[in-house]
């Protein structure tokens, strides 16, 4: 059950726009040990925001998941995604913030059952 949101001032292409949602589906499946039939990411683009004090292009990414993450997941995730992000973007990396969240299975539902 990851899910990965991609909030964004930056107006990428369709195409851009669901060759990235794949890519960091993907990503996540393999770098959380998750059947990517579990994952669920997406993308808010052309959003009004300021970050350091300018309008510049800039993301707010929040990714939530099922388990604990560990401090070396959130290093390399962190750093994998800031990549994927900057490149499909034109978003500096400098400029992307990313929230981590840890969920507990009884506080996620799906197909009218949780996961606990």
């Amino acid at each position: 059950m990851p899910l990965l949101r991609i909030v964004t001032s930056a107006r990428p292409s369709e195409t851009v726009q669901r060759s990235l949602l794949h890519d960091v589906s993907a990503l996540l499946a393999e770098r959380l040990g998750k059947p990517e039939s579990y994952v669920m990411t997406s993308l808010v683009p052309d959003i009004a925001m300021t970050f350091a004090g300018t309008t510049e292009p800039a993301c707010f990414v929040e990714l939530k998941n099922i388990g604990s993450f560990t401090p070396k997941q959130t290093r390399t995730l962190s750093s994998d995604l800031c990549q994927r992000l900057a490149v499909a973007l034109d978003v500096p990396a400098a400029r992307i913030y990313i929230e981590f969240t840890n969920a507990q299975g009884h506080l996620w539902g799906h197909d009218g059952e949780t996961f606990a």
